[in-house]
């Protein structure tokens, strides 16, 4: 054998070759401690060994693909309405959960965290969770897509009989504090749908003046076109109580509203202005926020939980 040539290997090196190829490409794992590494872990844990590309790999997904039964109960229900709400939490709170409520609009929302944290104990997932977003009523809608938004007298009178239902008698309270506040009449809810008759008398009458009397009421002067007489009048209350469910299957939410007018070229547009109203939800998810922590027997707090 020249010097340039190798040696045959014989059957026990290849024999040799091949066990050590074998346990290069075997996989292997390695059990790893995690004393000291905090909360929330096993005190032991098995990764794989890849000897190919010398890195450790998790088994986790291949164990997971066996599960027969979810390890946690995980997820965010969401739910319709308050009632519904406060049965969901009451069927899967433990002593730890809490709630959370956002009470400004437009986006108010209670969570209920059911794995939330408590002080004293290891953190938990806190991602078992429920949703009440407050959808709002179709009434409501109507009330806030036409605040503040002119209408000609054919319209107005129309929107007010639509919603006659939703109108309310003022209390004493309500009388007192706000025909102070605004120095205007407040009406009853026969004389705004009594109202809203005169305008469809009047709809194609010409407007002539608008006054306001000393006892607080606006008067608006109708001419006919076709006469020369002074025409008839109709007394305008400045303010009236809307009393309407803002969320569905939710109580109903009092708002004085404001009624006001312009007449301009013998023409007159109508509009009203919810007081506050924004007021009057947030005063509203507050007390419901209230009302699922009594039922519940939860915490409660305004804001939103860690994401």
């Amino acid at each position: 054998m020249s010097g340039n040539e190798k040696a045959p290997i014989d059957a026990h090196g290849i024999e040799l070759i091949t066990q050590l190829a074998i346990e290069a490409a075997a996989a292997s794992t390695v059990s790893i401690t995690t004393g000291g590494l905090g909360d929330g872990l096993p005190s032991s844990l098995s990764l794989a060994f890849d000897r190919k590309n010398q890195a450790f790999r998790s088994i986790k997904p291949l164990i997971e693909e066996y599960r027969t039964a979810p390890d946690r109960r995980k997820g965010t229900a969401t739910v319709e309405t308050l009632a519904s709400f406060i049965a969901l939490v009451d069927r899967h709170k433990d002593d730890n959960s809490a709630l959370f409520g956002k009470t400004v609009w437009p986006d108010p929302k209670l969570t209920a965290v059911l794995d939330y944290d408590k002080q004293g104990v290891p953190a938990r997932n806190r991602s078992h969770r429920i949703v009440y977003a407050f959808p709002l009523t179709e009434e409501f809608k109507a009330w806030v897509a036409t605040n503040g938004k002119p209408m000609e007298q054919e319209p107005f009178a129309a929107f007010l009989e639509e919603h006659s239902a939703e109108l309310s008698a003022p209390s004493a309270g309500e009388i007192s504090e706000y025909e102070r506040l605004f120095n205007e009449k407040m009406a009853t809810p026969s004389e705004v749908v009594a109202l809203s008759r005169h305008l469809e008398v009047f709809v194609a009458a010409r407007a002539k003046q608008g006054v306001r009397l000393q006892t607080g009421e606006r008067v608006v002067e109708f001419a006919e076109e076709h006469q020369n007489a002074k025409g008839e009048a109709i007394v305008v209350p400045g303010v009236f109580m809307v009393s309407v469910p803002a969320f569905v299957d939710g109580d109903a939410v009092r708002i004085p509203a404001r009624l006001r007018y312009r007449v301009s070229s013998g023409k007159v547009l109508w509009f009203y202005q919810l007081y506050r109203w924004e007021f009057y939800l947030r005063e509203q998810v507050g007390h419901d926020l209230k009302q699922a922590s009594n039922e519940t027997g939860l915490p409660a707090f305004e804001g939103a939980p860690e994401a």
